[in-house]
This record gives C-alpha cells, structure tokens and sequence, in this order.
C-alpha cells in the first residue's frame, strides 16, 4: 500500500488507517476477533492503527494492544485521550483534561492497556476550553522528551485552535503537532471553509473520520432499500440528516458516477477524500477481514481529476 508522511516530521502511515472503534463491540469483542482484523490489516499493508481511551471503555486498546504484540515495531499506534463528553475508565477525578495531572495518568492508562512503551501518535481528542493550551503542550513537551511519545496529534480543533497551538508551540519552543483528525467526507465537507487550509498551512496531516458518513456512501443504504440489521437502519432522522440537502437524489447521482467511473461506491469515498491536497490517511473501520480488504484495496485506486470533480458535484447539484 502507498504511504505518505504524516504532516511535518510526522512518520510515515498507509494512506488507509484502520480505526478501532468497534474494537471490544459484537464482530470484535474478543481477542481472536480483533486479532483476526488487524492481521487481515498488516496484510494488506495497512501500517496506521486508531484508537481512543475512551473506545469501548477502553477495552479497544487492549484488544488492539494484544493483537499488536510482537509486531509493535512493524506499525503506527494512534490514540487519543480528553474527550470533553465522556470519561476515561477510572479518570472521574483526574480533572481538567488538557491539564498535566490529567495527561499524566492518561498517557500511563493507555500505554498499559495498549502493552506498550511508547505511542506514535498521541492526540488531544477535543479541545479542553478550561486549559490554557500552552499548559497542555507543555506537557505533552515532557512525554515527548522522555520518550513516551514520538508524535503529537488533535483531533475536532478548528482553524483557529490550529493556529493557536501552533504559535504557543512555535514561541516556546514546544513540540508541534503534526496531524489533525476532523470529520471529512462527501457528505461532510464544512472542514473545507477553513480547516482544511490552516491545516495544510501549518503543515499538519490531516485524517479524516467518518469517511464514509456511516456507511452511506458505500452503497448499501437506498431510499428505498436500507437493509435490515444495517446501523442505521432504524434511524431515517439521521440518515436524512446525514445526507443533508442533497438528499437522496445526491446519493443516487454519486452512485451513478461511480458506476459510470467504473468504480465501486466505496472506492469513490475514500479515492476522493485521497485526492484531497493535505489529507494523508483514511481513517476506516472495520469488524472483519472482508472489510478491512476492501478498504485497503480502496485506497489504491488512482482517480481522475475530472471523476473527483464529479463525485464532489454529485452532492452539490
């Protein structure tokens, strides 16, 4: 699989990520399911592993931490910890999330549970409004310097949080980060008004999530053909929501753009979000090999520029 360099000084990650949400729910509850993912995921040259504390109560990270043994040289682990709306297992009484006392036993957590010494890729998962960033990166500087971590990452920052941190870090000396993880997708675009840009200004490697809006863009889902047992199936409010104004119609229209391209829905998901200037590795999820395949063999399809244009316009017609 193609790789590319995670931002400014970042490592180098497969240009599809496998993300471990699922990890420890039905599909890859236990150690053999999870493990039976992430080989199928090494196999298909997928390098770059996503993860969260709060993922399943962390379970996620042990399952992928177990899984990952004696191959922990061979990948990128990514994980995230200070999610605004939830809480870490154990971390009632931790305090302020972006603060030190917090970050200190956040980074200890996941690196038990994940069996491991040091993270790749360590990322604020919200921003915390009740601490100074500067206090956060100041910490995070220390992990930085005693080897805990290599690499500092964000994710749902907007452009000016991105360039706040990057000035206090650029002032006092800090380590920067070099990557920032925002929902993007066909369907998902406002990171495009600003975000995407301050990003690639500041040199960080962007990693979008959700690429595929919950499964709507791989196909499955019609307006009049949702399938039973699908995650949204139950749902239509937030399958409505989800495709926004352009509603069905804009669904059918990329479908058919796909297939006139020649390409399958979900090869036209995450080709287009490749294809984006700054956008580095396609956060996908998976809870089975067949999945994870077809999501690694996405990222290897090269699209023309004008099938970008008209999968992008499908959504805007």
């Amino acid at each position: 699989m193609q790789t590319r360099t995670l931002g400014t000084g970042g490592p180098d990650v497969s240009v599809v990520g496998l993300g471990c949400n699922n990890f420890g729910r039905p599909g890859t509850a236990t150690e053999h399911d999870a493990s039976a993912v992430v080989d199928a995921a090494i196999e298909a040259g997928v390098t770059l592993f996503d993860t969260a504390d709060i993922y399943n109560v962390g379970r996620s990270e042990e399952l992928l931490g177990q899984a990952l043994a004696d191959r922990r040289g061979q990948v990128v682990i990514a994980t995230k910890w200070g999610h605004q709306s939830a809480t870490a297992p154990g971390a009632d009484d931790w305090g302020a999330k972006g603060s030190r006392g917090y970050i200190r036993r956040a980074i200890e957590a996941s690196l038990t549970r994940l069996g491991t010494d040091y993270i790749d890729v360590y990322q604020l998962h919200t921003p915390d409004p009740g601490t100074p960033i500067e206090q956060t990166l100041e910490a995070l500087d220390e992990l930085v310097q005693e080897g805990l971590v290599r690499h500092l990452g964000h994710s749902n920052f907007d452009a000016a949080q991105m360039r706040e941190a990057d000035a206090v870090a650029r002032e006092r000396g800090l380590t920067r980060f070099v990557s920032a993880q925002n929902e993007y997708s066909l369907l998902r675009r406002q990171i495009e008004e600003q975000d995407l840009a301050v990003a690639r200004e500041l040199g960080l490697g962007v990693l979008p999530f959700f690429p595929l809006a919950s499964g709507l863009l791989t196909g499955k889902y019609r307006k009049d053909q949702i399938p039973e047992g699908a995650r949204l199936a139950s749902r239509r409010d937030q399958l409505t929501d989800l495709l926004g104004e352009a509603g069905w119609d804009g669904l059918e229209r990329y479908l058919a753009v796909c297939a006139e391209a020649g390409i399958t829905p979900l090869e036209g998901a995450v080709g287009w979000l490749l294809a984006q200037d700054g956008v580095t590795s396609v956060i996908s999820g998976a809870t089975s090999a067949e999945q994870v395949r077809a999501n690694a063999a996405a990222g290897a399809v090269d699209l023309s520029r004008d099938t970008v244009t008209r999968l992008a316009g499908a959504f805007d017609a």
